[in-house]
């Protein structure tokens, strides 16, 4: 099967068809690259500069692209990482990975299955027993939560962050776990736990609260001594309380209704608690992603975990093939099928796929200024990739 890839690959209803889309047009601005690696290239810099030049398409203040094709590595970057300073992004500034903060708690989980710490088939009653859940959450297993499949309800009340005047009047809001778990507690599981996939953040809310459970730590804390610090990514972390980031970083900015740009990099992130605060950079996501894949960081059995989907009986709700694994999602293009993880919050967006084999792999992270901005620049360099 061929899918787009894109936000609908990648974070939701999958689509069926081939990948053809323009090779997009370079735009004024900051443009930097650079290409490493003996012999010669295999990517092609001009058709990767290209992808990520156009911030028109979608509309982007900055973009950076980390590429390791064939035994090249190359590094490009387009716009600027504070448009006040109108400053070149660099490798080693931070941004806001959202929704990759998952790969990295599902490693832990992970870990400490391989340690034999806790059972991937055992019931959220008996692992999360103090949580006092629903009598029908208590029977999904932690492997459910991992890959999806455990069909919590939708969350009820939270608030219209429809527009982006919304977002930016409750990018201070606090919220706590329970918090977020009470949201959905009123409402019955929307299928029976293993028999269909969803792609849902309140699964690895309670992963993360496991992980506290059976370590004693915070679950950023437990990411620092096991992931963070043995593989030296210091600009790496996950924020807790703290709104800001610090010292070198890409800006996010957020379009208005009428046509303004906000600032949007000072936002509590506690809403996604446990599955979409990271913090982190271009290089940091670049070295995580060749530890989890090699082996550095899991076990043989745990790893294969990530490269495994549910059975071909599991389907999305909208009846697509299941794609998500436990910490990973899947998405093929044109026959060959990347592994990894997409990630955004207001402002940001980030995407760290890689072949099995990493033969091709990318980190790409971008700032978007629309709400819903099309994924027009990943397909742009996918298509480059594959191209050559």
């Amino acid at each position: 099967m061929t899918t787009y890839l894109s936000r609908r690959a990648f974070t939701g209803a999958c689509a069926v068809g081939a990948l053809t889309l323009s090779a997009g047009t370079a735009t004024s601005g900051t443009a930097a690259a650079r290409t490493t690696g003996a012999g010669a290239p295999s990517a092609d810099p001009g058709g990767l500069q290209a992808a990520i030049s156009d911030l028109s398409n979608p509309q982007a203040t900055a973009a950076q692209l980390l590429v390791h094709a064939q035994g090249t590595r190359w590094y490009g970057t387009a716009g600027t990482a504070d448009l006040a300073e109108g400053r070149t992004v660099r490798m080693t500034d931070q941004f806001r990975a959202g929704s990759v903060t998952k790969a990295f708690v599902a490693t832990v989980v992970l870990q400490l299955w391989a340690e034999g710490r806790v059972d991937l088939d055992a019931p959220l009653s008996h692992c999360l027993a103090d949580l006092a859940l629903p009598a029908a959450f208590g029977r999904i297993t932690v492997a459910q939560l991992l890959d999806h499949t455990s069909g919590l309800p939708d969350h009820q009340g939270l608030p219209d962050l429809s527009t982006p005047e919304a977002v930016l009047k409750h990018r201070f809001d606090r919220w706590t776990p329970a918090a977020l778990i009470e949201t959905l507690e009123d409402a019955p599981l929307k299928f029976e736990p293993g028999t269909a996939q969803e792609y849902r953040g309140i699964n690895y809310v309670l992963l993360a609260l496991l992980v506290e459970k059976l370590t004693g730590r915070r679950y950023g804390e437990a990411i620092a001594s096991r992931v963070l610090r043995p593989l030296g990514l210091t600009r790496t972390l996950i924020p807790g309380a703290d709104p800001r980031l610090h010292g070198s970083r890409i800006h996010g900015y957020v379009r208005m209704t009428d046509g303004s740009l906000r600032d949007a990099t000072v936002y509590d992130q506690s809403a996604s608690w446990g599955e979409g605060e990271l913090v982190t950079t271009a290089a940091d996501l670049f070295r995580f992603q060749q530890a989890l894949f090699t082996g550095d960081l899991l076990s043989t059995p745990a790893q294969e975990k990530l490269f495994t989907l549910p059975p071909s009986t599991v389907r999305m709700l909208d009846g697509s093939p299941a794609r998500y694994s436990m910490g990973l999602q899947a998405a093929t293009v044109n026959g060959t099928t990347f592994w990894g993880k997409s990630g955004e919050t207001y402002g940001y967006r980030t995407r760290m796929f890689a072949t099995r084999d990493l033969s091709t792999r990318f980190v790409l992270s971008y700032t978007p200024t629309p709400l819903n901005a099309p994924e027009d620049m990943v397909n742009r360099v996918v298509t480059a990739l594959l191209a050559v």
